[in-house]
């Protein structure tokens, strides 16, 4: 395992041009860690809070821009939003700031598992096979994906992207079956790149990007850690390449084919997509791990003979998380000491990790328990990047929403709605989230007008 720490070959204007190659670092192509607090340095130090940044400061003093005026695409891309969202344009700022201080504070906090921290493979047979029929199956069936207001991750707002969603039991052989094949089938492969056990914490796609579409460089919010991408469909003009800037602080630009993966370290590789597609369509699939903090190595050096890959399919059937289940103490990607840590601590005063420890037993997710708990903030950061947790369903068929209507938070409820979660899904038994929410807070709680006037109808238990 590396402890990741940016040195100054990273600093943003770090490259050498040539007509034949150009070699940079971060910030060249996309805006990834100027900011106006640190004065160009590619991290800031641990007492400085990167999350009351200024607005980024972006290219400003740069004199070389070896791949065009990005400084002008960014401007009109960041116009774009405000545009969009004119009554909320505030909000396209406050996202950028937030992308731009994770960038700053995430990688520099992290335990890393490999030199690169990506690798291009050819999708495991498994994988691709269930990807490519059920792509085959339902790709006339896209639906519109939502995208909270504000969010500037894409430029949806010129580019609309769609989802033929694995998680979908609406569409042919999709749902929780096929969603879980996926994990098992991809598991073996990332944890012997990786040499850590893993636990599944996030499966999202397929999404199709459409013509210009542009991905905003980013690293994923914990706990989405060892990671792959599946390229499953493409029509385009050209390469339409991934960007990632690698643990040796350069950019690599990967192209995909229907049938590669990019393994990638999502929690410290800055990656991105910031020229925009040239083409009818890009469609991919992305699948997250979490480290459990075992290494494999280590259990291959002391003579362990267990079947890692057996025993984590037994404890996956048991809706566990292998070892996670016990989540004491800070999570073992995170570095003790840095700025994440100090955030960890905060939110996690008796350095307990119980409510994620039940997530894993019963298939929940951050979602459903910042819902429960009316938890605004953290609600708001987890759908802003996770939408597929929006209306991911635990092993009882509760939605994030079945949650917040039950504790009869009005704000929960909005959130989720406004970021396309149904209100009249039904669980395991058939209840709808209204029926709950009359049940624990009565026929004359605020929270039933509020629901019934966005549609939402009761439904009680299926005898």
């Amino acid at each position: 395992m590396r402890s990741f720490v940016y040195l100054a070959l990273l600093a943003a204007t770090s490259f050498v041009a040539s007509e034949d190659d150009v070699d940079y670092g971060v910030d060249v192509s996309f805006p990834m860690h100027y900011d106006k607090i640190s004065d160009n340095y590619p991290f800031l130090p641990h007492n400085v809070d990167p999350d009351n940044n200024p607005t980024p400061k972006r290219y400003e003093g740069m004199d070389v821009q070896p791949l065009g005026n990005r400084q002008e695409f960014y401007d009109e891309f960041m116009d774009g939003c405000r545009k969009k969202y004119s009554k909320f344009k505030s909000a396209c700022d406050s996202t950028e700031r937030d992308r731009i201080a994770m960038s700053l504070r995430q990688p520099a906090s992290m335990t890393n598992y490999t030199d690169l921290g990506f690798k291009k493979i050819k999708t495991p047979e498994k994988v691709w096979k269930l990807l490519q029929s059920f792509w085959e199956t339902n790709k006339d069936n896209q639906m519109p994906e939502n995208w909270p207001k504000g969010n500037t991750y894409t430029n949806h707002w010129a580019a609309p992207t769609y989802m033929v969603s694995v998680d979908n039991s609406g569409l042919r052989g999709g749902g929780g079956v096929l969603k879980q094949a996926i994990w098992d089938a991809a598991r073996s492969t990332i944890q012997e790149w990786t040499g850590e056990e893993l636990t599944q914490c996030s499966l999202y796609g397929i999404r199709v990007y459409t013509e210009g579409a542009v991905l905003a460089t980013h690293v994923d919010r914990l706990p989405l850690v060892s990671s792959a991408i599946v390229n499953v469909a493409q029509d385009v003009d050209e390469p339409w390449p991934i960007e990632v800037i690698g643990h040796d602080g350069r950019a690599h630009n990967v192209t995909m084919e229907p049938g590669d993966m990019v393994l990638y370290e999502s929690h410290s590789v800055l990656h991105g997509r910031p020229f925009p597609l040239k083409g009818r369509f890009y469609a991919n699939v992305f699948i997250h791990f979490e480290p459990t903090g075992h290494s494999l190595r280590h259990n291959a050096a002391q003579g362990d003979d267990t079947d890692v890959h057996s025993k984590y399919a037994k404890s996956v059937a048991n809706r566990q998380g292998g070892h996670e289940q016990d989540h004491t103490g800070l999570p073992p990607y995170i570095q003790e000491g840095t700025r994440e840590a100090e955030r960890w601590h905060q939110r996690h005063p008796d350095s307990q990790r119980s409510a994620k420890a039940r997530s894993f037993q019963t298939g929940s997710t951050a979602a459903h328990t910042a819902a429960r708990n009316g938890d605004i903030d953290s609600l708001k950061e987890i759908v802003d990047i996770m939408q597929d947790y929006v209306n991911q369903k635990d092993g009882n068929g509760w939605t994030p929403l079945h949650e917040g209507a039950r504790a009869g938070h009005k704000e929960v409820i909005e959130i989720l709605v406004e970021n396309g979660a149904n209100i009249n899904e039904k669980t395991n038994s058939g209840e709808t989230p209204l029926w709950w929410a009359e049940q624990k807070n009565g026929p004359n709680h605020p929270i039933i007008r509020f629901m019934k006037s966005l549609g939402a109808i009761k439904l009680g238990p299926e005898l």
